[in-house]
């Protein structure tokens, strides 16, 4: 079933050595790569800005997000990564139960999420490999939902394409972590695309406004 599901991590031919997790990777790296002009600001805060693009993946959009963290990049990641700690600060996930474990850092989970734009948009829930890595001088914290048999008739299934959060130590201050997010997330269902492009761009804020709240109370 996980060979399965990442089969469609990337359009790109995937050579005998690459395994699909190096592929997920390596995606999220060439998203972390592409120009400034690229993108289109969607949303921005003093704190975050949030920019999107057409996705190559789905019909929808590749929306990048990126703040300043006020903690090491360890503590973020660890907020972020698949684990009861996530449930406890992140406002849109209702449950996480992790599926199947690989490696420490590998792992099959179950999410669902809470209804968004008054209900307009229903509870979804994803079933996602999650993987994280070093990458530079700090993590990259990727996912991609897989295509798992068993379903919840209370939820729509919702599919993550590839995404993933990259934090690095801030230059001049390693007590501060820069957080960037690729999210590209196809809520399936009937819904009208500007709700889903408005409600994509409030909750990237919301998670980090989530999450640096979280991190001062730990």
């Amino acid at each position: 079933m996980f060979l399965k599901g990442c089969a469609v991590l990337s359009r790109s031919v995937v050579s005998d050595s690459e395994t699909p997790w190096t592929v997920l990777k390596n995606t999220l790296i060439q998203y972390h790569n592409l120009e400034d002009e690229k993108w289109r600001v969607a949303k921005k805060t003093k704190d975050v800005t949030i920019w999107r693009k057409p996705s190559e993946e789905f019909n929808g959009y590749l929306f990048k997000a990126q703040g300043v963290i006020d903690d090491v990049v360890n503590s973020v990641i660890d907020h972020i990564r698949p684990g009861p700690c996530r449930l406890d600060w992140d406002s849109l996930m209702t449950s996480l139960d992790i599926l199947e474990h690989f490696e420490e850092n590998c792992c099959v989970m179950r999410y669902t999420t809470a209804g968004q734009l008054w209900n307009i948009i229903s509870p979804r829930e994803f079933v996602d490999f999650s993987y994280t890595v070093g990458y530079k001088e700090g993590l990259l914290s990727c996912g991609i939902s897989l295509d798992w048999s068993e379903k919840r008739s209370e939820f729509v299934r919702g599919y993550n394409h590839p995404c993933g959060w990259f934090c690095v130590p801030l230059k001049d201050s390693p007590s501060q972590s820069l957080l960037t997010g690729y999210i590209q997330t196809d809520l399936r269902g009937m819904i009208p695309q500007s709700a889903v492009d408005t409600a994509m761009a409030s909750t990237l804020i919301n998670f980090y406004g989530d999450l640096q709240k979280a991190l001062q109370k730990a």
